[in-house]
């Protein structure tokens, strides 16, 4: 189970929540498998593109060309997060070596299309909508490239109708099953087929057929309940296949609607099956919820794992549907991503499951994983630098600012 080492929340040494903390250390010889993790949610996608965004600045004000592809091992996502996943990972047609999509870039994505993707003059056969203008524009973005063309490790599951069972895209999984190379506008086109809005998807790669619906807890029960975490999903996959010293994850919701007290035991005694089957909804998806954030909390609590999660535990619910694509919704949505940078950080109480603040806000955290992230990143080029004998390293690195430098000395005092 040595590769069941899983994560601890750490923020440059304050406590989170009673959590103990560890700091990654810039000299780990680039052993240290860093993670990007989204959640599903529709339209609300919106939401952890804005996060991203601000980490994506953090990261270019250090290096001007970063891209959150070159910062992260292996991108996960789950519905409309595979969708992000892939505007990130995949190479741009006009500069293969730059992603197809900065954050930003994709927070407009979403506002200029998604009312074109859930369009209500649309409607499907038995799905909310048709899904057409989704399959032409991914095929357009990505014209031919695959999987294995990605900047970065991607990890993006759907769940196969005809052989029932999951169906996990990765690029850990290539070399064995080709089968997988499927092109990133079907693998995409997949992860965004949440079965009451998009219809399933059909297509042949290699031989191999595949009738796929997303990958996402819950999401063909009702439009305003939570996606799934794929953090699970992304880690272990990268787990099986290689071994890390250390674990870097940052894992991104894309909101959990805020449910009001109006029931108890006195009230349910008189309900019949209609309120029982539209309150079980409600109830499952609070439990799935909350029990995703107690496995990750709980199991990940390890000294070799830096884990941040971001989510807005109280979405407001006027945001909570996964498909009002009205424009009032959508700025709001962007908002409600840029208050959730200045909010506290946040995490479930493993005892009493309920939401507690921790030290310092989201956008603070951010800033913080972006110094790890920047340290790891010289590291690694430092090391390929030392390994291909080239002799001044400078050509190869841009000089560390003195608060870089001092952030590697205080994590590494840290763990001294």
């Amino acid at each position: 189970m040595a590769h069941l080492v899983f994560f601890v929340l750490l923020f440059a040494g304050q406590l989170i929540g009673g959590f103990s903390i560890q700091k990654l250390t810039p000299s780990d010889n680039g052993n240290v498998l860093t993670v990007l993790s989204i959640d599903g949610g529709g339209i609300r996608g919106i939401i952890p593109a804005t996060v991203l965004d601000y980490l994506d600045k953090a990261l270019k004000a250090k290096d001007p060309n970063a891209d959150l592809a070159n910062y992260f091992d292996v991108i996960g996502g789950t519905g409309t997060g595979g969708l992000i996943t892939a505007l990130l990972a995949t190479p741009s047609l006009d500069d293969p070596t730059r992603p197809a999509f900065t954050p930003a870039q994709i927070v407009d994505f979403y506002k200029e299309n998604g009312p074109r993707v859930l369009n209500a003059s649309r409607p499907g056969n038995g799905p909310q909508f048709d899904g057409e203008f989704l399959h032409n524009i991914t095929r357009e973005l990505f014209k031919d490239t695959r999987l294995s063309q990605t900047l970065t490790n991607v990890v993006i599951p759907t769940f196969d109708m005809k052989r029932q069972k999951p169906v996990i895209f990765s690029n850990y999984k290539l070399g064995r099953y080709p089968y997988f190379n499927a092109l990133m506008s079907d693998i995409s086109i997949s992860a965004a087929a949440a079965p009451n809005v998009l219809p399933p998807y059909y297509f042949e790669n290699d031989g191999v057929e595949f009738n796929l619906i997303n990958g996402a807890d819950l999401s063909f029960i009702s439009d305003e309940l939570v996606n799934g975490n794929p953090t699970r999903n992304t880690v272990s996959e990268a787990l099986r296949h290689n071994k890390y010293s250390r674990i870097l994850v940052l894992s991104l919701g894309t909101g959990t609607p805020e449910f009001d007290e109006i029931w108890d035991a006195e009230m349910a005694a008189t309900w019949g099956d209609l309120e029982w089957f539209i309150a079980g909804i409600i109830f499952l998806d609070r439990a799935t919820t909350s029990m995703a954030e107690y496995y990750h909390g709980s199991l990940f609590q390890q000294p070799v794992i830096t884990y941040l999660r971001i989510q807005e535990y109280e979405l407001d619910p006027a945001y909570s549907s996964m498909i009002n694509v009205e424009k009032g919704n959508m700025e709001g949505l962007e908002e409600t991503g840029k208050e959730l940078l200045e909010e506290k950080v946040k995490k479930i109480n493993l005892d009493t499951f309920s939401v507690e603040e921790g030290v310092g806000t989201n956008a603070e955290a951010l800033d913080r994983l972006a110094d790890i992230l920047y340290g790891e990143r010289q590291n690694r080029l430092k090391q390929k630098s030392i390994e291909n004998g080239a002799r001044p390293f400078l050509q190869t690195l841009r000089v560390p600012s003195d608060k870089t430098k001092a952030n590697w000395a205080f994590q590494k005092k840290k763990v001294m």
